[in-house]
């Protein structure tokens, strides 16, 4: 037992599937105790890592509750801890081993005694639990990839997300507008790239990730890009639009029409206010024209369009309102009629090479656009890594093995909704593309628009305020204890605050989320020489075991 420790309550009753009950010790304060924290409950073999999920009064006799001291201070300084006392609820989240030498953390599956002491957590059962940070500061040692992502809400001690586990899964980051998802993608983001645990690729729809960006407060914060030079490509489907911010562009971006698919339209039905015959009938035309299908729809006339729909078995009224849909995308300012597939696949072939793409969409911030883009260039991609992956698994050669992968897409309802969820390639990689090297990170205010089997899939979830119960819920779609979890999320302030759940903690944990300043540009910057070669040591002792 850590001796530094400070005894708040003991356990009086409770079970494992409904979470514990502790009463207070006289000298606790009831105001000091916040659903959120952590405590350390001393069993007689296990010491359990647990989450205060609620505070309560408590009283022996409830005559003193109808005939309470008021104004007699100390009447009910003597009834406290005796008559009247606090009451938390607790709910154990891991099994610890007393002695640090007997064993690793273990999920809970027994209670402790009736009386067990309570402890507030201290700094070394967090580093115990979730990590030490190897990534940034001057250290930087150590095989395992954890990163700090914030601080317990009343304590300085990191905790810390093993980024290792987060990029083989998809992950969400969820909050209702202004909670700071964007900061929370950029603080992950900044992680991965540091540890070289992925390499990403960001549609970066409002263009807040690859260079600077405006916090709420009004100031602004530096990029990707500016963060890890040479290591950051910025991409830009409105060039203009990012020299005048004073943004360097690596790589402007067209769209050719002849690059867009039946699927794409179907996804973007919504947004074009399509039927779903219209919507479908993109597929008679692929089959015809094949990749000159839309060229050839917005040439035909009122009479080419009945003969089509004759000869084809499609529905005239259908083909003309697709028709007149997609002029909305033939003028869009970064579409053209034909362009070659390679300025597509150099970008592929970046992030093969281990460089990290920021694609701006400039003006260009419309559903519509964000969607198309997003979708044909992720399409492509898939391709790219299923190949890459079967050629890995046939020759087992190191070489041939895909980087590991994160799409990070905002808005994240359009391309995952029960609709679009099962035909789209966001889809198929939320539910099967793990196995291929490929992941997503989400980033939706709106969780309860996505499919409930991609939330599922979801590995870890970084969750900011939600108001709304539907959201809520989502976000606790197929997670365990979720009813305590509710009152935790619930009581999060709007800003600069999360709740961590899923595989790249071992344990759900609300935190106070790290400031994204100049410290941390610090911490997170280039090592030096020295740690440069501490890190070449531990990759080699990766190698080697």
């Amino acid at each position: 037992m850590n001796q530094d420790r400070h005894r708040i309550g003991v356990i009086t009753e409770g079970s494992l599937v409904e979470g514990l009950k502790a009463k207070l010790d006289p000298s606790a304060s009831v105001e000091e105790m916040r659903a959120g924290q952590f405590v350390v409950i001393q069993g007689q073999r296990h010491e359990f890592f647990s989450l205060i999920t609620d505070v309560a009064l408590g009283a022996t006799n409830s005559r003193v509750l109808q005939d309470p001291p008021e104004g007699d201070d100390f009447a009910a300084q003597v009834l406290a801890g005796t008559s009247t006392f606090g009451r938390l609820a607790v709910q154990p989240m891991l099994m610890l081993p007393r002695s640090l030498d007997e064993g690793h953390l273990q999920p809970v599956r027994t209670v402790p005694s009736h009386f067990s002491p309570v402890h507030q957590a201290q700094e070394g059962d967090f580093v115990r639990v979730f990590g030490q940070d190897t990534i940034s500061g001057q250290a930087r040692i150590g095989k395992k990839k954890f990163f700090e992502m914030g601080r317990p809400l009343d304590m300085e001690v990191p905790v810390c997300v093993n980024l290792e586990r987060f990029v083989v899964r998809s992950n969400g980051i969820f909050g209702k507008s202004g909670t700071g998802k964007s900061f929370l993608a950029r603080l992950l983001l900044c992680g991965v790239i540091r540890a070289s645990a992925a390499v990403n690729l960001i549609f970066d729809m409002h263009s807040e990730y690859g260079h600077d960006a405006v916090t709420e407060a009004g100031g602004f914060v530096k990029g990707l890009r500016q963060l890890f030079p040479g290591q950051v490509l910025i991409y830009s489907l409105d060039p203009d639009s990012s020299r005048r911010r004073g943004v360097p562009v690596d790589a402007a971006l067209t769209l050719g029409l002849n690059q867009i698919d039946a699927d794409d339209i179907v996804l973007l039905q919504d947004e074009l206010n399509l039927t779903s015959t219209a919507a479908e009938s993109s597929f008679l035309l692929v089959s015809e024209y094949k990749d000159r299908w839309m060229e050839e729809l917005l040439k035909m006339d009122a009479e080419s369009l009945r003969a089509f729909a004759e000869t084809r078995s499609g529905h005239t009224g259908a083909l003309a309102a697709l028709q007149r849909k997609l002029r909305r995308v033939e003028g869009l300012g970064f579409t053209v009629p034909s362009a070659p597939i390679s300025a597509i696949d150099e970008l592929i072939e970046c992030l093969e090479q281990g460089k990290h793409i920021v694609l701006e969409f400039g003006s260009y911030h419309d559903v519509l656009s964000y969607v198309l883009v997003a979708n044909v260039i992720t399409r492509r991609i898939h391709a790219r890594w299923v190949n890459k992956t079967q050629r890995y698994l046939q020759s087992k050669d190191p070489k041939d093995r895909p980087p590991q992968l994160v799409i990070t897409i905002e808005e994240a309802h359009k391309f995952l909704n029960p609709q679009a969820a099962r035909q789209t390639i966001f889809g198929t990689i939320a539910r099967e593309m793990r196995k291929y090297y490929a992941t997503l990170m989400v980033i939706d205010q709106r969780p309860s628009g996505i499919d409930s089997e991609v939330l599922s899939q979801i590995g870890t979830r970084v969750t900011a305020l939600l108001n709304d119960d539907k959201d809520i819920d989502a976000v606790f779609t197929g997670v365990s204890g979720a009813t305590q979890l509710r009152s935790v999320l619930a009581g999060l302030d709007e800003r600069q605050q999360a709740l961590i759940l899923g595989y790249a903690v071992p344990m759900p944990v609300v935190i106070r989320t790290r400031p994204f300043d100049e410290a941390f540009y610090a911490a997170i910057g280039q090592p030096d020489g020295e740690t440069r070669r501490q890190q070449v040591y531990h990759d080699i002792d990766d190698l080697f075991g």
